[in-house]
């Protein structure tokens, strides 16, 4: 079962042993890390299920660890000493590559002699340093570890939803942390340089996590996502596919950006699943639903579809769209 969800923030800064003099930079992070890890340690989950940009990754495929055991340290970051041993669920693992199959997203498992040609470390930055908070918390879960896929956001939406189903039925407690830093471009000097509109999307992102509403992030516009710089935005999005089947509440513990970055620490508590009438609802954002209805109603009859009565909360006032036309995954017009 879902028993809780998360967003956390990976950089290696936050680390006590790599940051040193530098905290104090990030204290408000690591403040809210230690409350967001306890929480979680809180909720005792016996599996914890990662998605991290960072992670294995196979372009047109999603990559999972395939592996007994995952194994990783920070010796890439000055700290070798700091090393993760965990078992994988791999029953879990292998089950959620079959929903996402379901939904023409491919899979591949991959194992550590792969991966290691590649990434020496094994588990990468984007899991083992919430892991370093996780289990200085007391957390003592099994590992599954996803990376991302570039398949479009709304499908990603679905197999979260997919997932989210899956994880209600499972019958251990699992944790969903979906990894990833926000803008990398906040300020001039950032790593990846400065964009105005890197305070934008973040915006955007804490305002999609607050009301759990991924529709804010499904319409989001390809050039503020490409000005931002951002690597969390996928992991985030499946995550509140998982959750938007459930009575749900989330909490912002922190948010900031001292080097140019974004870094956002959210949790999500779950209470129970939602009705069916509930969950149907839930299947697609308003904006996309609507979108569709549009459409076809001009498609069927020529005509364009008369407003709505009442007018969906938050479409009250006039306003243009910008809608894609997709099949498959492909773009056929818009």
């Amino acid at each position: 079962m879902l028993v809780c969800g998360g967003v956390s923030p990976h950089p290696a800064i936050i680390i006590p042993e790599i940051g040193r003099d530098e905290l104090v930079e990030v204290k408000k992070t690591v403040t809210a890390m230690k409350e967001w890890a306890s929480h979680i340690a809180d909720m005792d989950p016996e599996v914890l299920f990662f998605i991290s940009p960072h992670g294995v990754f196979a372009h047109s495929q999603m990559a999972y660890l395939d592996d007994e055991d995952l194994t990783g340290d920070l010796a890439a970051f000055g700290a070798p000493d700091i090393s993760f041993k965990l078992k994988n669920d791999l029953k879990l693992a292998h089950l959620v590559a079959a929903e996402a199959n379901k939904l023409g997203i491919d899979t591949v498992g991959v194992n550590l002699d792969y991966w290691y040609a590649y990434r020496p470390g094994s588990l990468d930055h984007g899991t083992t340093v919430p892991l370093y908070y996780l289990q200085k918390a007391g957390v003592k879960a099994e590992l599954v570890a996803f990376g991302i896929s570039l398949h479009p956001l709304d499908k990603l939406y679905r197999f979260g939803q997919a997932l989210g189903k899956l994880l209600d039925q499972y019958p251990r407690r699992v944790c969903f942390i979906a990894s990833g830093d926000l803008s990398h471009r906040l300020q001039p000097g950032a790593p990846a340089g400065y964009s105005p509109r890197g305070k934008e999307f973040d915006q955007k992102i804490q305002e999609a996590l607050e009301k759990l509403d991924a529709g804010l992030l499904l319409q989001l516009p390809e050039d503020l996502i490409e000005d931002a710089g951002e690597c969390g935005l996928r992991p985030i999005v499946m995550l509140l596919g998982a959750v938007s089947l459930f009575a749900a509440e989330s909490h912002i513990y922190s948010y900031e950006g001292p080097f140019g970055v974004g870094y956002l620490v959210a949790g999500i508590s779950i209470s129970e699943r939602k009705g069916e009438q509930d969950g149907e609802s839930q299947e697609e954002p308003i904006q996309v639903k609507l979108a569709k209805e549009s459409l076809k109603y001009y498609l069927t009859t020529g005509k364009i579809m008369p407003v709505p009565s009442p007018v969906p909360e938050g479409l009250e006032k006039r306003a243009g769209v910008f809608v894609s036309l997709k099949k498959r995954g492909e773009l056929r017009g818009c």
